[in-house]
């Protein structure tokens, strides 16, 4: 059978009803999953293909759903992509992606899209939510970033606990001159990295000396520029930890240019894992963000805002320190 397979057909051939198959198809309600198993396998074997015209017209969605980023460009978004779309298929929905490139403007638009139905809700990982979108909100998960007091529900990192995580490896190998490039002030996920570095370094009693931190902007350019900064101090850091790795990608490129030798004479631990950490020379140490599980958990997340139900507590993933080869106890 390849051809007008329905969802009875679907039932008959799962022995369930028409109703569970169509909760399994939808992801709208519970099914167990031994059964969504059984029902997925006999839609495969009848070569079933939903019908998303008349889907749309019977159920007022359009099956789509919007991942909204501050920067594409940015390869650590293409892998949370990924598993927001592993996720999305299985309910049979289909993933646009939208480019803020920081631009307010170009943010309402996106939530434009769901007020007009052309997307049946967002997962944003931008930091920011335009006013005047409150219906919208209600079909709104924040991923990877923090928008404290949203009210909306987040799937993200402890980033105050990881980024002490990446202090106290460089505290272990016996570094006190420990420089911080942050992400921009101000916004959630930022703040809170270089919470956590502060954090760590005092309960080390360990100074930090005001130029020590320097505010980036998640991009390789601010990387470039403060670093350049940061070794023209009168006493430079032995060490650097930075709040992404494409700004760290910065800070290696400087250093060597400059002759310095990284591990020995410069330490370097960035943010994030993307695969390009394993590229540069030499090879990062950074953190691990689990980041096809966040697409996972935000897109069954977003599933749950849709059916009209209220996912529970924030999502909190694990991260782990990935030691490779830019960090080495201090020359001197």
């Amino acid at each position: 059978m390849t051809a007008n397979v329905k969802i009875k057909d679907i039932a008959k051939a799962a022995g369930v009803s028409a109703s569970t198959v169509s909760r399994a198809l939808t992801a709208n309600g519970f099914v167990a999953a031994a059964t969504a198993e059984k029902i997925r396998k006999a839609a495969e074997a009848l070569n079933y293909r939903p019908n998303f015209q008349a889907r749309s017209l019977r159920t007022k969605r359009s099956m789509s759903i919007l991942v909204v980023v501050r920067d594409i460009a940015n390869p650590f978004y293409l892998e949370v992509f990924k598993g927001v779309e592993a996720t999305a298929r299985e309910a049979r929905y289909s993933v646009l992606m939208g480019n803020t490139e920081g631009d307010p403007a170009r943010e309402e638009e996106y939530f434009e899209m769901v007020r007009d139905g052309q997307a049946d809700g967002m997962i944003l990982m931008t930091g920011m939510v335009p006013e005047g979108y409150e219906d919208q909100k209600k079909k709104v998960v924040v991923a990877t970033q923090m928008i404290p007091d949203s009210g909306l529900p987040h799937v993200l990192i402890d980033n105050a606990k990881s980024a002490g995580m990446a202090v106290e490896h460089l505290l272990s190998l016996g570094h006190t001159r420990i420089a911080h490039i942050s992400g921009p002030e101000g916004e959630g996920m930022s703040e809170e990295r270089k919470k956590g570095f502060i954090q760590t370094m005092e309960n080390a009693g360990m100074d930090i000396p005001a130029d020590y931190i320097q505010e980036g902007d998640y991009h390789l350019g601010s990387g470039l520029k403060l670093t350049a900064r940061l070794l023209d101090l009168p006493v430079p850091p032995s060490a650097i930890f930075v709040a992404n790795d494409e700004m760290a990608f910065g800070v290696l490129r400087v250093a060597q240019e400059r002759g310095l030798h990284i591990p020995s004479e410069l330490s370097v631990i960035g943010f994030d894992n993307i695969h390009f950490s394993q590229a540069v020379f030499p090879p990062l140490t950074t953190i691990n963000q689990p980041r096809v599980e966040i697409g996972k958990c935000a897109m069954k997340s977003l599933l749950q805002l849709i059916a009209g139900e209220q996912p529970g507590n924030d999502v909190v993933l694990q991260t782990e320190l990935v030691h490779r080869a830019t960090t080495a106890a201090p020359q001197n």
